[in-house]
């Protein structure tokens, strides 16, 4: 049985980046599914183009986390479990939290106006997209990432991508998504010495508003500061 196309045919010569980008756009905006497979051979009909663009383009998508190589099974769209999202939020909080520091150690007037600015779009996407208020989230927390060291910046990339591609399709309720826009600013705050929090209370607050237990698989997690505490306790 034929579907309806989910792309409109590319009729220009399109280098790979370029399919990889109209194939996340379709992620993002929800066209395509968490969890849906990704043929080659539909792809290429779709677009108008050869299997080959299009085999380099998912080999992108895989290694930015978008979407998922599943052996004899095939390409599909990143669904991810609550332990999944756990799990990467738990790493992220380490990583993100010394991003943080190195961040505020260095922060400078035209940073935070860039922070600003990209929140101010933010904030005016509330009731658009959810793809063009991901986009920008991810913006916002990439520009805090690439102040401090490039080495952050490609690891948290690397873990993090699958996660925002994520959120765009997961159902939020107007109100989270309102909460969620402006717990950015303790952030900015954090970064300008205008917070005693420390990086890890601060960045945990505003995991917390669309993940559940951000921090549970970190030693920030309640459950490993009671273990810590009988340990030293019994030392």
């Amino acid at each position: 049985m034929s579907r309806n196309p989910v792309f409109a045919p590319v009729h220009l010569p399109t280098l790979k980046h370029n399919i990889a980008e109209i194939i996340s756009d379709a992620i993002f905006s929800g066209k395509i599914k968490p969890g849906e497979r990704l043929n080659e051979s539909q792809l290429a009909r779709d677009l108008h183009v050869s299997r080959a663009p299009i085999r380099e383009a998912l080999q992108q998508l895989e290694e930015q986390g978008i979407i998922v190589n599943h052996p004899r099974r095939g390409m599909f769209v990143v669904n991810l479990e609550d332990e999944d999202l756990q799990k990467i939020n738990s790493v992220r909080l380490v990583l993100e939290a010394e991003a943080m520091r190195l961040a505020r150690a260095n922060f400078t007037p035209a940073a935070q106006a860039k922070l600003n600015q990209i929140l101010d779009r933010m904030e005016r996407s509330e009731g658009g997209q959810p793809s063009l208020r991901v986009k920008l989230d991810y913006e916002f927390h990439r520009a805090i990432w690439a102040s401090p060291a490039k080495y952050i910046e490609r690891t948290l990339a690397g873990l993090i991508v699958p996660l925002f591609a994520y959120s765009v399709i997961r159902a939020m309720k107007s109100d989270k998504v309102r909460h969620v826009i402006y717990s950015h600013r303790p952030l900015i705050d954090f970064l300008a010495g205008k917070s005693n929090e420390t990086a890890e209370k601060v960045l945990a607050d505003h995991l917390k508003i669309p993940w559940s237990l951000p921090e549970r698989f970190s030693s920030y997690s309640e459950e490993a500061k009671k273990t810590e505490k009988k340990r030293k306790a019994r030392s």
